[in-house]
């Protein structure tokens, strides 16, 4: 079935929006998504060619914080999501339908549109008392969940609470809330991390599928590679104070007011993939270390329960072949891609070590035994 609907370029086209300011937004949207110039052709033939995409926007057992992430999105904006590049028929938060007039499009589109529509899920499932501890509609979220995931073309858990569980699911997890990989079992599901995500990664998978009419690349725990490929620790502005064995060792000591690396305060960025280092947040200001706070890796797996957010790491052992903790050996030479070497605790805890190292023994003069 083909879709009935404007491309995004006619609709922009209607709204008075110039051939060259349409190509500019096809440039920054580029390089939003990390592509090489090239791509902005590409980008451009998508949007003058193709439909925009039906989505659906389901929330579950959560705070809203990534809708409120979306929003704020700089590059591509928001808006231009989701009036032009996208067809949102349903999220309860931002729609102006109430009631069964809403609750109908989520039947409506479904069946208008098999297997072209995106699922959007914002939230958990619980699943406790046939799954009454949410409901929505007046039926049970997770029923509503399976029934509009059975056509869908693709679905993306947006945030911490859909891809893993998040707080819902911390011990002791009285509603036995579950990630929707738990529930919907026989759709793709592209997982978007964070607590909230990125405003800009949420944005730039949705402008990936409209353009390359395809998922982007995930990683083995169904991540985007584009944005959750590298840890936060490998393209940190503090990583070199952690190469040279440089701490904040107390919250507003001399260390943290030059800059220090925050990871004897608990950082977990040595544990954490997302592009909180690179794309940064509120249209690329700052991020959490930049603000003199660690990252608590909200972005991986039980991460509520694998506190307390303020411990220091005793093991970093993901990445780059690191295979002691931090506390034993200072630096550790790994091989990376074949090339270079991996840096990770401070030279000054190599000289400390040495200097603690026992001599052997000498053997007395005439001893050959």
């Amino acid at each position: 079935m083909t879709l009935n609907t404007q491309t995004f370029y006619e609709l922009m086209r209607a709204q008075g929006t110039s051939r060259r300011s349409f190509l500019k937004f096809c440039s920054l949207t580029a390089a939003a998504l990390g592509l090489e110039p090239a791509y902005a052709n590409s980008i451009a033939y998508a949007m003058e060619t193709k439909p925009r995409l039906p989505v659906l926007w389901m929330h579950g057992l959560e705070c809203t914080c990534c809708s409120e992430s979306f929003i704020r999105s700089g590059n591509p904006l928001s808006s231009d999501v989701i009036l032009k590049m996208i067809s949102l028929d349903y999220d309860d938060t931002l729609m102006a339908a109430a009631g069964e007039q809403a609750d109908a499009i989520l039947n409506e589109i479904p069946a208008k549109y098999p297997g072209e529509y995106i699922l959007a899920v914002e939230g958990n499932p619980p699943l406790n008392e046939d799954g009454m501890y949410c409901i929505v509609g007046g039926q049970p979220f997770v029923e509503k969940l399976k029934a509009v995931a059975a056509n869908a073309k693709a679905v993306i858990a947006w945030g911490a609470c859909a891809s893993w569980g998040c707080v819902q699911a911390a011990r002791p997890n009285p509603t036995n809330a579950v990630p929707i990989d738990k529930v919907i079992t026989d759709k793709p599901i592209i997982k978007v991390p964070g607590c909230p995500p990125i405003a800009e990664v949420m944005t730039g998978v949705i402008s990936y599928i409209l353009t390359f009419n395809k998922l982007p690349e995930l990683d083995s725990r169904g991540r985007p590679v584009m944005f959750y490929g590298q840890r936060i620790h490998d393209k940190c502005y503090r990583r070199p104070h952690f190469d040279a064995g440089e701490f904040v060792q107390s919250w507003d000591d001399e260390g943290a007011r030059a800059g220090y690396c925050l990871y004897k305060m608990g950082c977990k960025g040595p544990t954490t993939y997302n592009a909180c280092s690179t794309i940064r947040w509120n249209g690329g200001v700052s991020f959490p270390i930049q603000a003199g706070h660690g990252c608590i890796g909200c972005s991986e797996d039980n991460f509520w329960d694998n506190g307390p957010f303020y411990k220091r790491l005793s093991y970093v052992g993901a990445g780059l072949g690191v295979e002691a903790t931090a506390d034993e050996i200072g630096l550790i030479g790994a091989a990376a891609a074949g090339a270079g070497v991996a840096v990770h605790a401070g030279l000054s805890a190599v000289k400390q070590y040495n200097r603690k190292k026992p001599e052997p023994p000498v053997a007395p003069k005439g001893d050959q035994s």
